[in-house]
Order: structure tokens, then C-alpha cells, then sequence
């Protein structure tokens, strides 16, 4: 499922471009997400996150996320 490291990341990793700009990535709207995931998450770590966070937003998870902040 999740690993524990991998929710506080996506709680504490700001997004380093775009409009979003400095929102942590569980703050991403979720239609961004949605885009990036038809289009291509970025590579690596960055990319693995974006998914974690749209996958916890998909599955109305985020109460998960709020304590980690």
C-alpha cells in the first residue's frame, strides 16, 4: 500500500515548477494531476510522487496527509 515516508513527501515536497510553483504536492489540484497523468509525470522521484498524490486524492485518502504537514 503506502509506505510512511512516501505520504510525508508528498505532504512536505513543494512542486518545483508551473503554476503550482511551491504547493506542496498533496495541495495540487487534482485536474493537474489528472493532466500530468495522461500526459507523463516527470521522471524519477518527482514523478512517483505526483502519482502517490493523485492515487490518495482518487481515493478520498488526503485525512491521511493533513497530519503529516
Amino acid at each position: 500500500m503506502f509506505e510512511k515516508q512516501q505520504l510525508i513527501d508528498i505532504a512536505r515536497t513543494p512542486m518545483p515548477f508551473g503554476k503550482y510553483a511551491g504547493c506542496p504536492l498533496i495541495d495540487l489540484p487534482e485536474e493537474y494531476l489528472l493532466w500530468f497523468s495522461r500526459e507523463g509525470f516527470p521522471s524519477g522521484k518527482l514523478g512517483q510522487l505526483m502519482a502517490l498524490a493523485l492515487e490518495v486524492k482518487i481515493e478520498g485518502l488526503e485525512g491521511l496527509i493533513t497530519p503529516l504537514k
